[in-house]
């Protein structure tokens, strides 16, 4: 399987997240990618290439435009202040202060377009940002051809909304990716979210449309990030009514407990018969994923892959989430190594 990867990801290195009161180093990090990286490399997944330069603006079919000016200026804004630290909002319209009205200071304009405050702007980070729609445009756009596809985006997508950012996420890629298939003559498309995480952004981008599906196994809202968002009766709106499901999940979650919900996604898959089967590829499943509760083991992502592979679709396999520790590189590459069928 061929890897678009971009070592432009880089790009994007803030030093702070708000964790437990304190600001720590974040979870996400660059070095998340050289772990996946080598893990491809070691065990000869295939090819590794560079991102095409590709044409961004597609963007704009799932993010809000005043959005995406905001991100593109919110970095030099903040430096305007003066301030030594990094860009992390203070105040946010609340169910006390509903507003549509955006400030003209930055300190608004961030809490306006943040879904939460664990995720800092640095210098870089919309530039990283696009280096991953660059990454999944360019995977999108070889799909046809190659069958299946690994576009391993930093940073991820699928907190994004289509006019917030937050969980680590500023353009929602596997959202990008859709749209471009469906450009491309697309009728129907499955997104499945494994991430530990429920995608929050992708849900709400396709809440109310029936040609993109979205099923989403993760940690129940309840008890887990991003908490207002991811419950079992959030099946859709409108023309997009049935076509949501979410599979929220208690802590301690063992891979026997896991798989079966991901065996009713697979048979919603096969029923929905879609042109295309988009991956959102968290492996923060994992037992010992240092902000996570599942209790997945290394092996069992072979299994996740083979059974994934089992519904014989275009498939594009799209990074999100797993932390910065060794074995997110073995367990991405288990998930891959197990749609091909292999367990080298």
């Amino acid at each position: 399987m061929k890897t678009i990867y971009s070592k432009n990801h880089i790009l994007r290195n803030s030093k702070t997240e708000l964790y437990g009161g304190e600001l720590v180093q974040p979870f996400e990090r660059p070095e998340r990618m050289e772990f996946i990286i080598n893990a491809i490399k070691e065990r000869d997944l295939g090819p590794i290439m560079d991102p095409v330069n590709i044409n961004t603006d597609i963007i704009f079919k799932v993010h809000d435009k005043h959005y995406v000016e905001f991100l593109n200026v919110a970095w030099k804004e903040w430096l305007k202040l003066g301030l030594g630290g990094e860009a992390i909002p203070t105040v946010w319209p609340s169910r006390s202060m509903p507003s549509d009205v955006i400030p003209n200071f930055i300190e608004g304009k961030l809490g306006y377009y943040a879904l939460a405050n664990e995720t800092s702007i640095s210098e870089g980070t919309v530039e990283g940002a696009y280096e991953a729609v660059k990454v999944v445009l360019t995977a999108t756009d070889m799909l046809e051809k190659e069958k299946s596809l690994f576009a391993l985006c930093r940073p991820p997508g699928h907190h994004a909304s289509k006019d917030q950012y937050g969980g680590y996420c500023f353009f929602n890629n596997v959202a990008i990716a859709s749209e471009r298939l469906i450009e491309k003559g697309a009728k129907k498309i499955f997104i499945l979210d494994v991430d530990f995480h429920h995608g929050n952004g992708t849900q709400a981008i396709f809440y109310d449309r029936p040609d993109v599906y979205f099923a989403s196994l993760h940690g129940d809202p309840k008890e887990a990030f991003p908490h207002f968002l991811g419950h079992a009766n959030e099946k859709g709106h409108g023309a997009g009514e049935g076509f949501n499901i979410n599979y929220p999940m208690q802590p301690g979650t063992p891979y026997t407990e896991w798989t079966r919900t991901l065996d009713d996604a697979i048979e919603k898959i096969q029923s929905y018969q879609p042109d295309a089967l988009l991956i959102s590829l968290g492996v923060d499943t994992y037992e010992k994923d240092p902000i996570s509760f599942f209790k997945l083991k290394s092996d069992d992502f072979f299994d996740i892959g083979k059974k994934i592979a089992s519904c014989n679709l275009p498939t594009l396999f799209v990074m999100e989430g797993g932390y910065a520790i060794k074995e997110i590189g073995i367990n991405t590459v288990n998930v891959l190594k197990g749609f091909e069928g292999s367990l080298s």
